[in-house]
Parts: C-alpha cells; sequence; structure tokens
C-alpha cells in the first residue's frame, strides 16, 4: 500500500518554550493552542495531552 503524500497547504509553525519550572510554559502552549483553534489555525490541545512528557511524571 502506497504511503499518502503529506499536504503543505498550511503554514508549519513549532514553538519552543523555556523557562524555569512552574513558571508556566505549558499553560502559556495551552493557551496559544486554544485561540488558534478557536481561529481554525489548529487543533485543540488540552493541558493534560500537552504535559504528557515522562520527565516532567
Amino acid at each position: 500500500m502506497a504511503k499518502e503524500t503529506f499536504k503543505r497547504d498550511k503554514p508549519h509553525v513549532n514553538i519552543g518554550t523555556i523557562g524555569h519550572v512552574d513558571h508556566g510554559k505549558t499553560t502559556l502552549t495551552a493557551a496559544i493552542t486554544t485561540v488558534l483553534a478557536k481561529a481554525g489555525l489548529s487543533e485543540l490541545r488540552s493541558f493534560d495531552s500537552i504535559d504528557n512528557a515522562p520527565e516532567e511524571k
């Protein structure tokens, strides 16, 4: 079965956050994705889905 071709019809943006522990990086990222999702530019990501890195557990 052939692999589907990735459609590049939307701009792609990677956002990185740097900061000290418990200074709101995950909260900021959740807020950004919420605003972008309301504008139809992103998929909504919940706080829990963002904060699932093994090193955070």
